[in-house]
C-alpha cells in the first residue's frame, strides 16, 4: 500500500474539525470526529465524562500533554478553502492547534513512541467561564511537559497570560423625578465604573502585560415608574503582581462609596490568576531548535487574554508553552481564517520537536 499522504490528511482534519459547530456546551460532535481520527491512526481514543476529546499514543517515562479545545465562541462564518485558506469559526481559535497536536503526534516515529508518552486533549468549554474540559484532566494527569493550544504564529512561543475577574454590579433605588435633585440609579453605577477604572489607572506597569486592563462588557437600566436599577459587568485583566483576591478587594472598595440611598450589589467571577513560564528549557529548547531549522526565527510573547494555561499552571508546575498556527488578532472575529501553509509549518515543527523531546530525561525537563 502507499504510504499516507500525512500533510494531506492533516488538512483533511481540520477543516472537517472547523465544518462541524461546536459552540461551548455542544462539543459532542466534533469531539467524535477527532476521536474517531485518532483511533483510526493508532492512537488509544476515548470522549472522557466532560465531553473532551482525548487521544494517547507512547509508552515512554516522559508524559507530554498536549491540551488544545474545540469549542468557539458563537458567530456563524461560512467555512470554506479558497486557496490555501480556510475560513470558518474555530481556525484559528483554537481547532487549528488542536488539530495540528493531533496531526504532528500521529506522524511521529516508533523511536519518539518508545521514549514519551503523548497525550492530546480537546478540552471543552474554554471559551466559557466553566472551563470544563481543563478543570476536568487537571486532575487525572501528572504531565512532565505540557503544550497549550491557541494561536501564536509558527513561529510565536506563549510564555504567560494575563489573570481575569468579572464583576457584575446592580444598582437600585427608588424611582425620583428627573427634574429633582439627586441621582439616578444608571448615574450611580457610572460613578462606580469611573472608580473602578481609577483604581485600575493606578495599577499600570511597564507595557500592557504588566497593567490592569478595566472594560465594560455590558451596560444596562430600567425602571418600573416604582424604582429604578441599573446593571453593568465591569472585565479586569490583570497582572501577575495583582491577584484576583486583591482586584475584588479593589472593587468593592471602589463600590462602597457610592453615594446614597442606593442598593449596590457586587458578585464575581472569572477568577483567573496571570501565569507567566520561564524562557528556558526542554520544551521551549526543542520548539526554538525545530523552529529555526523550519527557517523561521524564534519569538517569545506575553498575552493580555485568558487560556487553559490559566486553569492548570498551579496543579502542574512544570515547562509550559502555548504554540499554534494562525494570527490571534483574529480571535472572535468575523474574519476568522487560517492560512494552511502555515498550518503545515506548525505540524512540521512539532513532529520534530515531539521527536526530539522524546529523548528527555523526565527528571531533567
Amino acid at each position: 500500500m502507499p504510504a499516507p499522504d500525512r500533510a494531506a490528511e492533516a488538512r483533511a482534519l481540520v477543516v472537517g474539525a472547523v465544518a462541524i459547530p461546536s459552540r461551548s456546551g455542544e462539543e459532542a460532535e466534533v469531539a467524535a470526529y477527532l476521536t474517531n481520527w485518532m483511533a483510526g491512526r493508532g492512537f488509544e481514543a476515548h470522549v472522557d465524562e466532560a465531553g473532551n476529546a482525548v487521544g494517547e499514543r507512547g509508552q515512554g517515562p516522559l508524559t507530554v500533554l498536549l491540551l488544545g479545545h474545540i469549542d468557539t465562541v458563537p458567530g456563524d462564518i461560512p467555512v470554506r478553502v479558497e486557496g490555501d485558506v480556510l475560513h470558518g469559526r474555530g481556525s484559528v481559535d483554537a481547532k487549528g492547534s488542536f488539530c495540528a497536536f493531533v496531526a504532528a503526534v500521529a506522524a511521529l516515529p516508533e523511536e519518539a513512541l518508545a521514549g514519551a508518552r503523548f497525550v492530546c486533549v480537546g478540552a471543552t468549554e474554554e471559551e466559557a467561564p466553566s472551563s470544563r474540559g481543563a478543570r476536568h484532566v487537571v486532575r487525572l494527569y501528572r504531565p512532565d511537559l505540557v503544550l497549550i493550544g491557541e494561536p501564536s504564529g509558527w513561529a510565536g512561543l506563549t510564555l504567560g497570560y494575563k489573570g481575569r475577574l468579572v464583576a457584575r454590579v446592580r444598582v437600585h433605588k427608588d424611582n425620583f423625578h428627573t427634574a429633582g435633585e439627586g441621582t439616578s440609579a444608571a448615574d450611580d453605577l457610572a460613578s462606580g465604573w469611573f472608580r473602578v477604572r481609577e483604581w485600575a489607572a493606578g495599577e499600570g506597569g511597564e507595557g500592557v502585560f504588566d497593567a490592569v486592563q478595566a472594560t465594560i462588557q455590558d451596560l444596562w437600566s430600567r425602571t418600573d415608574g416604582l424604582a429604578q436599577v441599573a446593571e453593568g459587568t465591569f472585565g479586569l485583566r490583570l497582572p501577575p503582581r495583582v491577584s484576583p483576591e486583591a482586584a475584588e478587594e479593589a472593587v468593592r472598595g471602589a463600590l462602597s462609596s457610592l453615594p446614597g440611598p442606593a442598593g449596590v450589589e457586587v458578585t464575581f467571577t472569572g477568577h483567573e490568576r496571570a501565569v507567566r513560564h520561564p524562557r528556558d528549557n526542554a520544551l521551549t529548547r526543542a520548539l526554538r531548535v525545530a523552529i529555526r531549522a523550519r527557517g523561521g526565527t524564534p519569538v517569545f510573547k506575553v498575552k493580555t487574554g485568558t487560556s487553559d494555561m490559566n486553569v492548570v499552571a498551579e496543579a502542574w508546575p512544570v515547562p509550559t508553552v502555548a504554540y499554534g498556527p494562525g494570527d490571534s488578532a483574529l480571535d472572535h472575529t468575523p474574519h476568522e481564517h487560517l492560512d494552511l501553509r502555515e498550518y503545515d509549518r506548525t505540524v512540521s515543527v512539532l513532529t520534530q520537536a515531539l521527536t526530539r523531546l522524546s529523548a528527555t530525561d523526565p527528571a531533567r525537563s
